[in-house]
Parts: structure tokens; sequence; C-alpha cells
């Protein structure tokens, strides 16, 4: 029998997916959200999460098959082998944990800073910015058991703040401001946001990256994907009902830094909006934990499979990995130096890509893995051309964004290219991971 001593439960695996998918997203972006859908919003995010459910039917087939902290690079690696593209893509995948953490801990200080009474002066910023980082690192320094009871209690405070909202606004909407609109210009509206907000879904990989560490994976991880999106679908469509229907899109537009905060004033007054905010510290928190938890996981695994250097496996203080101290540390090199702003666009598009391999490599070991073929053979169409959509939003909105994630991916194509000329002997996979 397998020791399950001191592995996650399924309750802590969905808590670790709905907290990192409930977070910064849903607090930071929701008014870029309704300035590009506007009352259509609860519309886009229900598309979205049918997008994210195509992925995840590959993940969940996938994941109780082929254990392993590397999650989407295992499954790619045994579905198109170990070359190129395989370790570009390992490489970028890691990329999107540091610079995804350093996002959330930048959205952590502006909320947390004004909450507190202190000026947002780049020290203070800086100081909480680095601060949250080191507390998250410390606390994976006691392993996935301690990430995830911490991860639960989290997100029921979060979940319990965003239960309120969405119950006591409910019975405040005007009905004329959530009303659909489906004239062509609407209709674009509704598919640029879902492909914007398909992004923050993606917090549902994070269950495969923890696989070696969930009890019972070949049962608890498919469950975990699936139970994880619909309460976080619940969620965000909830959300966007009670918000669009109790502000004004203009409201919500110029306020946008705090979109959901202001929203709750109509109906539960400065209470409504203090709660709010807590809950954004609350939810940004959680994101971090739980991607710095996955970033340290899969920067060990792929280093363990040959994918990054052996530096990410060696172990060190309180037998965390290396990857661990590398992730967290260059995370905050990025909080410190950069706006990452439009890097975080870039690292969503590569986030897709990674998708599309997966789906893929579920078409080329589908014999083995299970699944229905035609079904996985459209969820890859459909996942290809959420993908160009994204990159023409980009093209018409964010040049440097378009730019960027071209820019990144021939990057990462070239570092491993060379990472691959210097150390030929990488030539085969190791495969380390445990198949079912």
């Amino acid at each position: 029998m397998k020791n399950n001593k001191g592995k996650l439960t399924l309750i802590q695996a969905i808590s670790m997916a709905v907290g990192t998918m409930i977070g910064a997203s849903i607090f930071s972006i929701f008014g870029v959200g309704v300035k590009v859908a506007g009352r259509d919003l609860p519309l886009a995010f229900v598309l979205s999460g049918f997008y994210a459910l195509m992925v995840a039917y590959s993940y969940a087939h996938l994941g109780k098959k082929i254990i392993s902290d590397a999650g989407p690079i295992a499954f790619i690696l045994k579905g198109i082998g170990d070359n190129v593209i395989t370790g570009a893509l390992s490489i970028l995948m890691w990329i999107t944990y540091v610079v995804s953490i350093a996002m959330f801990a930048k959205g952590f200080a502006g909320y947390f800073l004004p909450l507190v009474h202190l000026p947002l002066t780049k020290l203070n910023v800086a100081t909480a910015e680095v601060l949250i980082i080191a507390l998250f690192t410390s606390l994976n320094f006691f392993g996935s058991k301690a990430v995830g009871k911490a991860e639960f209690y989290i997100v029921l405070i979060k979940l319990s703040i965003l239960g309120l909202f969405i119950v006591g606004g409910l019975f405040t909407v005007k009905k004329d401001l959530i009303t659909p609109a489906f004239d062509p210009a609407h209709l674009t509206g509704i598919l640029n946001a879902s492909v914007i907000f398909f992004l923050s879904y993606m917090g549902f990989g994070l269950i495969t990256n923890a696989s070696e560490h969930i009890k019972n994976p070949e049962k608890n991880v498919p469950r975990a994907i699936y139970y994880s999106i619909i309460i976080v679908m619940i969620v965000y469509i909830g959300v966007a009902i009670t918000a669009i229907g109790n502000l004004p899109l203009q409201e919500i537009i110029k306020d946008q830094d705090n979109a959901l905060a202001e929203a709750a004033k109509p109906f539960l007054g400065q209470f409504g909006f203090l709660l709010v905010s807590i809950g954004a510290i609350f939810s940004i928190s959680s994101a971090l934990n739980a991607t710095l938890y996955g970033g340290a996981n899969i920067s060990y695994a792929l280093a363990k499979d040959g994918e990054l250097p052996e530096m990410f496996e060696r172990k060190v203080w309180f037998k965390a990995t290396e990857g661990l101290f590398i992730t967290a540390g260059l995370s905050m090199v990025f909080v410190l130096l950069f706006n990452i702003g439009q890097i975080a666009s870039i690292t969503s598009s590569i986030f897709t890509i990674i998708y599309i391999f997966v789906l893929i490599s579920h078409l080329k070991q589908i014999r083995h893995v299970g699944g229905n073929k035609w079904l996985v053979g459209f969820n890859t169409l459909v996942i290809t051309a959420v993908f160009f959509v994204l990159l023409y939003y980009q093209y018409q909105n964010q040049k440097f964004a378009f730019y960027g994630t071209i820019i990144t991916i021939l990057s990462a194509v070239l570092i491993e290219w060379i990472y691959r000329v210097i150390k030929k002997e990488r030539g085969f996979f190791r495969p380390e991971y445990s198949e079912k």
C-alpha cells in the first residue's frame, strides 16, 4: 500500500486549485473584463468555463495515469517525447509560475497597504512584496500538508466573503443593468472577454503539479480538477451578476483597480468595501501560496527528469529543494525591478500553448489513458482557436504583449537548444514519474 501520510486530501487539493483560480484576476482585472464585455461579462465567464472544462477533460484522463509533479510537461513528454519543443515548454511553464508569483505579490501590496493606512511609497510597496513572498516560502518549508491546511482555511474565508457579497448583492440587482445583448459588437465583446478570463481558470493545473503529494491520485486528481472548475465557475458568474447589477458600467471601469470593493458599497456600505478588500487580500495570498508551491514542485520534477538544470533538484535547508528558493528569489527580482502587467499577458498566452500540446499529447496516448478521440480532437481545435483569438486581441490592443509573446517563445526555444548542445547527454527522457 502507498503511504498517504502527510499527503493532500481531495478537499485540500480542491482548495489549492480554487485558491489559485479565485485569486488576483477576479479582483484585479474584473474592471478590464467589464470594459471589454460590459453587461455580458457573466456570459463570457460561462464560455471561458467551458474552455477550461475542455482542457480539464484531457488533464483528468492523463492525470490519473501519469502521476508526476511535472504535471502537463510530463503529459507532453510522454506524448511527443523529449525534444527541443518539450524542453522549451518546460522553461516557459516554470517562468509562468515565477511571473505569476510576482504579480500576486504586487496585487497583495496594492490592497494591503491602504487597508492598514500605510502610504504607497516605493519602500513600503517593495517591503510588503518581498515579505509576502518570504512568508509563503517559509510555509512551504513544512511540506504539502502544511500548505494544504493553510490553503483550506484561506479559501474558506475567501469563499465566505464572496458568498456574502453574492447573496447580499443579488437582492439589489437591477435587471436592466444585466440584461444581455447579442448584436455583433456585444458578441465580439463576449468572445474577447471569454478568451481573457479563460486564463482565470488556469489554476486547476496545479492539481497535476502536486499529484505525487495527493492521496489516491488516480481517483482524486480527476475529481479535484472537475470540482474546482465548477466551484470557480459558479463563483465567477455570481460575482459578475452582483457587481454589474449593482454598479453602473462606467463606475466599475473608473474604479477598475478595486471594482468589486466599490460594487459592494450600494448594498453593504463601507462595511462591504472593507470586507471585499480583506477578501481580495486573502484571495491573492492563497493564489500566491498555491502558485509558489506548484512552481517549486514543477521545477524539482522537471530537473529530476532532466528538463531543467540539476541545481533545481538539490535538497537544501529544511529538505526543501533549491527550486523553491530559486523560484521565490527570481519572483522577488521580477516584483522589484519590473512592471509585469504586460508580461502577465504574455504568460497567459504561453499557458494556452501548453494546453494545446497537452491536448495533442492526449490524442497520441488516447488508447492508453482513455477518452473520446473525437471529443479531444474538437477540444484541440477550439483551444487552438482561443490562442489565435488571444493573439489577435493582443495585436489589436496590446502590441507589446503580442511581440513579447513571440519573442518569449522563440527565446525559450533558443535557450533550450543551447542547453542541449552544452548538455549532450540530455538526449533522452528519464521517466521517473509514476505511470499507472
